[in-house]
């Protein structure tokens, strides 16, 4: 495969295994996500979901296998120019973060590649930039809060604003609605929808457990368990009952509602 067709691929994984103490934490995975798709992985606690949004964010290089991001070979690029280019946001950014800091400065210190630093002389077009990205994910009543005052919904929020202000090629959410009330949720993929369905937005790929958290506007899905790929490819194909019962062992039903999904197990016999 010449570097051309590499290109339009923002992921790829040929054969990819993350071997830990003998073990497969993932195992023989190929899989390719192309410019503007948005993927949810979805699969069980331990499946290895963040062992592939870690190799994607290239902090984790495999075992065995290549791989490709943003048509660069994880071994060959610097991945100190490539990780501009991915923006994350889940716990493990949220650990880095400093608590005293404001949501602006929070989301402000993205632009320079930092956590911390508020003595920097942002640009006004900087702070503009910042203060949409927290409109559009409903933080604008909290641009002075300090970071570590935030519930846990404002603060995923915030880092998503984060994630977005160095305008990456490549967004990667991980668990984004997890510890959220049913309100927190419910606000959070409306958001995700209306950024999902953005023609601007960068390509997405966010892992979850919960069918009910995949929001309107994400394309393609990759189902893992046990560090295989049990199925991927286009949502209304590839997540259906069957697959999701294999993906996590036992019988489950899933329906389409509107432009929302919903699975839960079958009644006991």
């Amino acid at each position: 495969m010449g570097d051309s067709a590499l290109m339009s691929d923002v992921l790829e994984l040929e054969d990819v295994s993350v071997l830990r103490e003998g073990r497969a934490l993932v195992d023989q995975v190929s899989w390719s996500v192309k410019e503007g798709e948005r993927w949810v992985i979805l699969g069980p606690n331990g499946a290895g979901k963040t062992t592939l949004l870690n190799i994607a964010s290239s902090y984790l290089f495999p075992s065995k296998g290549t791989v490709s991001i943003l048509g660069e070979r994880l071994g060959r690029v610097d991945v100190f120019e490539l990780r501009p280019r991915i923006g994350v946001a889940g716990i493990a950014v949220t650990e880095k973060l400093p608590r005293r800091q404001t949501v602006l400065q929070t989301v402000l210190t993205a632009a320079y590649g930092m956590t911390a630093g508020w003595h920097e002389h942002y640009e006004d077009v900087d702070e503009q930039r910042a203060r949409a990205f927290l409109d559009r994910l409903g933080m604008s009543a909290h641009l002075d809060r300090r970071f570590g005052t935030l519930s846990e919904g404002e603060r995923k929020r915030t880092l998503i604003a984060r994630a977005l202000m160095a305008d990456p090629e490549l967004l990667l959410l991980d668990e984004p609605a997890a510890g959220l009330d049913l309100g927190g949720r419910e606000d959070l993929v409306r958001r995700l929808g209306r950024l999902a369905s953005d023609p601007v937005a960068p390509s997405m790929i966010m892992v979850t457990h919960h069918v009910e958290e995949i929001a309107p506007g994400f394309t393609h899905v990759l189902m893992i368990r046990q560090g295989r790929v049990l199925a991927a490819g286009p949502l209304e194909i590839e997540l259906n009952s069957r697959n999701l019962s294999r993906c996590f062992g036992l019988p489950l039903v899933v329906q389409q509602v509107g432009d929302r999904w919903t699975a839960q197990g079958l009644p006991m016999s």
